[in-house]
């Protein structure tokens, strides 16, 4: 397993693209400034040692150099010994709704950012447990399978948008069945979906789904998010809001009676989200309930250092650039090394 011990140091190689704009314009400023000095070809005999590509061949070396410091500081290490360690904890995979009614902003900043900072806290929480993602629209996908890893599920989760599915729609029921395959093979730890949604159910039976899922020892929590009074659907990029073929404003409204419905099903609790951290702390209560079973995580233990690699590659570079000068050598002229002869 390759991994950065110091990975925020990488956001330090945003520098070389600016150094390289910076670059290009101090030569293009310079190369005006000869220009309105005399005619460049007169001016290039007055100076018969001056080099067009040099500088650029050294700054080249010295933007690879500064890089490759960049990633030996971030600690490059490789993964050579691992092992199994037995946790306590439950197994639960998160359900998320990104249909287009999950944009309309009846919840600040709007359903689904709002479902989105909950579940990052919730992910916070957890310690031994394992968690998994499953995202649905008019179809459902897993976009990360049951891990410990929570680095990786909270990545995925701050990634999710609308446009992942293109088909719209809300199919809970195929959310459900999905989440039940992602689980694998039972074993003796809780196990729980989390299903995230404002309840606009519009493709199959969600409620035989969470049932389903309770005979495979699956409970169904239910996070219904929105308000009953509903809100129209923002077009993103735009101030205009979604339309029916009619060209009336479409108002999505939470249906609190279907959420409820699938977790009475699923032997569940349902709760309402809103701006408050409420349905957090009540859904981890629920959750703390849950029988906690050995859970069997492959970790790396022992990693190897690649950072000098890194480091001895930047000082080879640097060693080569200070041995090119930014004028012509008169002793190695004859070589030609750079093509500047015509």
């Amino acid at each position: 397993m390759f991994r950065f011990a110091n990975i925020n140091i990488l956001w330090l190689l945003t520098i070389i693209p600016v150094l390289v704009i910076a670059f290009i314009l101090y030569t293009r400023h310079k190369r005006r400034q000869i220009a309105n000095f005399g005619d460049p070809s007169l001016v290039h005999e007055l100076m018969p040692d001056a080099s067009r590509k040099r500088p650029v061949i050294k700054f080249s070396l010295l933007m690879v150099a500064l890089a490759l410091l960049i990633i030996a500081a971030a600690r490059p290490q490789y993964g050579q010994k691992s092992e199994k360690i037995q946790r306590q904890g439950i197994e639960a995979m998160i359900a998320l709704d990104i249909s287009n009614s999950m944009l309309a902003e009846d919840v600040a900043p709007c359903r689904l950012d709002r479902a989105k900072q909950m579940l990052s806290k919730l992910i916070d929480n957890m310690v031994d447990d394992k968690v998994g993602l499953v995202i649905f629209a008019g179809e459902s996908y897993v976009q990360l399978p049951i891990t410990c890893d929570y680095v990786s599920a909270k990545m995925f989760l701050n990634s999710i948008t609308p446009e992942l599915i293109q088909t719209q729609g809300t199919a809970i029921g195929s959310a459900i069945q999905t989440c039940i395959r992602g689980f694998g093979e039972p074993d003796e730890s809780g196990r729980c979906i989390i299903l995230i949604t404002d309840g606009e159910n519009h493709e199959d039976d969600a409620e035989s789904a969470a049932k389903q899922a309770l005979e495979a020892g699956i409970q169904t929590f239910v996070i219904g998010i929105g308000k009953t009074e509903g809100s129209p659907i923002p077009v993103p990029g735009t101030s205009d809001y979604r339309k029916d073929r009619a060209g009336n404003v479409v108002v999505s409204r939470l249906n609190e009676d279907m959420c409820k419905s699938i977790a009475q099903a699923g032997k569940g609790m349902y709760v309402h989200c809103d701006n408050t951290n409420t349905a957090m702390h009540a859904l981890q209560k629920e959750m703390n309930k849950l029988a906690t079973g050995n859970i069997e995580t492959e970790v790396f233990s022992d990693y190897n250092e690649q950072y000098q690699t890194f480091a001895l590659l930047a000082l080879l570079l640097l060693v080569i650039e200070f041995f090119i000068f930014a004028r012509q050598n008169h002793v190695l002229a004859k070589l030609d090394i750079f093509k500047e002869k015509k």
